[in-house]
């Protein structure tokens, strides 16, 4: 019996230390059971410090985005005939996760427009469409459309209001009103779209803080930023980046350059600029493609097509899953006739750009290769 008991009192010495060891280790957060030995422990630290996280796999996803300039239609009562047809020449080129256009006019039957009476089509111009051609232009493969240009309040509040309606009755998405950020899904990728012009009624490309702040908070929302801006002088004249603020008709058209560096800086990852109805150079900006104009792309009796107003592009763009520029071609373009597409062979337009870009932008300028391929500065 006293053996018994001596038995009897080792076990209860034994688990009271046992408890005492289970509460100080729960009290700390540790786990419940006893610490290994200290050998035991510096082995298991050796032996975690060479087991590294596994990296997360690269994200191979990619965007294609096919982009236009200058886009219109023809203008009520002056219409193409058959505006279904109006860019069969080059629809097998109109392909992408995204193609984009400068909508250079609206769609709506309002009558009252802008121009006064008798400066209709000397001194003024308004442009106008059906908004059922809105489906022509779905059909033809655009899937986003800017509206930030001196055209798209040209049948005010009401013209604007029926644009927007009749674009996205279509499948169209359209950016560029005051404080607009749209965001669409595409390639599997959140995509956000804004579109900036020197007009009160569109995203103000004057009011630099305003834009930096309102891309900011796009590439909150997105993937992936992209950035249209009508921008620069017009016509033959205005076919070079000149760096500095250019006018036209005595209205304050923006610093092109300093405005499509610092969309990227705030976050932009491509840049495509309209509104000089010429072509312009393009650039590598930290990564990120800027191209500075697009020229006119189509338009029924809209625009003077002499010289190199007709000459025209497609870009092709594929950017990484975080915006990057991984590749691009240029797709030569005339417009023949009333202001019809057609794809150009001989190259003109990307031998303009390539000329442009050597010329204007120095060691950012990108060259154009074999077919349009667009080729990385310094390669």
């Amino acid at each position: 019996m006293l053996a018994a008991l001596v038995v009897l009192g080792a076990l209860s010495v034994a688990f009271g230390y046992a408890a005492h060891g289970l509460v100080r280790h729960v009290r700390h957060g540790h786990h419940t059971a006893s610490p290994p030995p200290h050998g035991a422990r510096k082995t298991a630290a050796r032996k975690r410090a060479h087991v590294k996280a596994p990296s997360p796999p690269p994200d191979r996803r990619t965007l294609t985005v096919a982009a236009v300039g200058d886009t219109m239609l023809g203008s009520t009562s002056e219409l193409p005939p058959s505006p279904s047809t109006y860019f069969s020449a080059v629809r097998g080129e109109l392909h992408g996760d995204i193609v984009f256009g400068n909508l250079e006019g609206t769609l709506t039957d309002a009558t009252s427009g802008k121009c006064a009476q008798g400066s209709l089509g000397t001194t003024c111009f308004e442009f106008r469409v059906p908004p059922a051609f809105a489906a022509d232009l779905r059909g033809a493969g655009f899937t986003v459309m800017n509206d930030a240009n001196n055209h798209s309040y040209d049948f005010g509040p009401a013209g604007q209001a029926q644009t927007v309606s009749a674009l996205h009755a279509a499948g169209i998405a359209q950016d560029g009103l005051p404080g607009e950020i749209t965001v669409v899904k595409a390639g599997g990728l959140r995509v956000a779209v804004l579109g900036f012009a020197p007009y009160s009624d569109t995203a103000s490309l004057l009011d630099l803080p305003a834009a930096r702040a309102l891309i900011e908070k796009a590439d909150t929302m997105a993937d992936i930023v992209i950035v249209a801006i009508h921008a620069g002088a017009e016509g033959t004249g205005a076919m070079h980046v000149t760096g500095q603020e250019e006018t036209y008709v005595g209205e304050d058209r923006g610093n092109p350059e300093a405005f499509a560096h610092m969309a990227v800086d705030a976050g932009a990852d491509l840049v495509l600029g309209s509104g000089p109805h010429v072509l312009r150079g393009m650039e590598l900006y930290r990564g990120r493609l800027i191209a500075y104009s697009l020229g006119n792309f189509a338009g029924y009796h809209n625009f003077a097509l002499d010289g190199v107003l007709a000459d025209s592009a497609i870009l092709h763009v594929r950017l990484t899953a975080r915006g990057a520029f991984r590749s691009g071609r240029v797709v030569s373009v005339r417009l023949v006739d009333a202001g019809m597409p057609e794809l150009d062979p001989a190259g003109e337009g990307a031998r303009l750009i390539a000329e442009l870009s050597r010329d204007d932008l120095g060691a950012r300028a990108v060259t154009i290769g074999s077919g349009g391929r667009i080729i990385r500065p310094g390669r």
